[in-house]
C-alpha cells in the first residue's frame, strides 16, 4: 500500500528515516540458510548475501552509523567490515531481514516488477563500477562498488512505499519517451529522486566517502564518474543492447578508461555473455 499523507522532500526524508527498510525475499531466504549452518557461518558468507541486496546493504550501514561508538576513528563503508565491527550474531539479532519488499507490495504486481528491475540494474551497475575501478587501480574499488549498488536506492524505496506515485511517473515516461525523469518526478512527487537520495544519505550520516561517490555534483572526480557511468550503462542496457544512448555511453566510458569506444563495447559485450 502507498504511504499516505506524506508531502514534499522533507516529509519523505522524515518518513523514510523512521521506516524499516525492506529487503528482498531471496536475501531473507539466503540469510536463514546461513543461520541453519551456524557452525560454519562467517562474516564473509553473510556479506556475500548482503552485497547482492542494495536495501539490506544500506539497512546495515544506516544501523552502524546510528550506533557508532564515540571513539570510532574510521568510517566503515564495506559490508564485511561492518559485520566484523557489529558481530555476525549481533547482526542477526538486531537487523532481521524484514519486512520483505515482495510482501509489502502484495498484489501491486506492476510496482514489484519495476522494483526488481531497478535492483537488477543496480547489481549490474555495481559490477561495472567494480571492474572499472580495478582496471583503474583504484584502491577504493569496494567503496565504488557499493556506491554504484546504492545509486538508485531512493527509487527502490519509493517503489516500496509510494507505488501509486511511481507508477504514475512510469506511465508518463512511457507515453512521452522524451520526458526527462527529473521533470516527471517533480511533477508527481514535488522533488527529484536524486535529491531524495542525497538528503537521505546525509540524514542517515552515511560515510563521507559514500556521500561523495553518490553525489553527481562531484562528477569531475574519477571515482564519482565511474559510478555515474556504470549506472548509466546499466540503465540504458536494461531493455536490450540497441538503446540509442549506448554509443555515447561507450564514448564516455572510453574517456574514463582511456579506451576506444569499440574496445569498451567489446569489453561490455564479453561481460554480458558471462552473466
Amino acid at each position: 500500500m502507498q504511504a499516505q499523507e506524506i508531502k514534499g522532500l522533507d516529509g519523505w526524508v522524515a518518513f523514510l528515516s523512521r521506516a524499516e527498510i525492506p529487503v528482498l525475499k531471496q536475501t531473507a531466504r539466503d540469510l536463514a540458510a546461513l543461520q541453519e549452518d551456524s557452525e560454519n557461518i562467517s562474516a564473509r558468507g553473510v556479506a556475500d548475501v548482503i552485497d547482492r541486496d542494495p536495501m539490506m546493504t544500506v539497512k546495515l550501514l544506516r544501523y552502524l552509523q546510528s550506533h557508532k561508538h564515540r571513539k570510532q576513528e574510521h568510517e566503515v563503508v564495506q559490508v564485511e567490515q561492518a559485520l566484523l565491527m557489529l558481530g555476525v550474531e549481533a547482526f542477526f539479532k538486531k537487523l532481521p531481514p524484514a519486512p520483505l519488499a515482495e510482501e509489502m507490495l502484495g498484489r501491486h504486481t506492476g510496482a514489484l516488477v519495476n522494483l526488481l528491475h531497478v535492483v537488477r540494474r543496480s547489481q549490474r551497475a555495481s559490477t561495472y563500477a567494480f571492474d572499472w575501478a580495478i582496471f583503474l587501480r583504484d584502491l577504493h574499488y569496494e567503496e565504488v562498488r557499493i556506491a554504484a549498488l546504492l545509486h538508485d536506492l531512493a527509487e527502490m524505496l519509493m517503489w516500496c512505499f509510494a507505488p501509486d506515485d511511481m507508477l504514475k511517473i512510469h506511465t508518463m515516461q512511457q507515453r512521452d519517451k522524451s520526458m526527462r525523469s527529473r521533470i516527471a518526478q517533480e511533477e508527481v512527487l514535488g522533488f527529484a529522486l536524486t535529491d531524495l537520495q542525497l538528503a537521505l544519505a546525509r540524514k542517515w550520516s552515511l560515510p563521507k566517502l559514500l556521500l561523495t561517490l553518490m553525489d553527481e555534483e562531484c562528477a569531475a572526480q574519477t571515482r564519482v564518474r565511474n559510478v555515474i557511468l556504470a549506472a548509466n550503462l546499466a540503465r540504458h542496457s536494461a531493455h536490450g543492447w540497441n538503446d540509442a544512448a549506448l554509443p555515447d555511453d561507450y564514448k564516455d566510458i572510453g574517456g574514463l578508461l582511456n579506451l576506444k569506444p569499440e574496445e569498451v563495447q567489446e569489453m561490455v559485450s564479453e561481460a554480458a555473455e558471462l552473466e
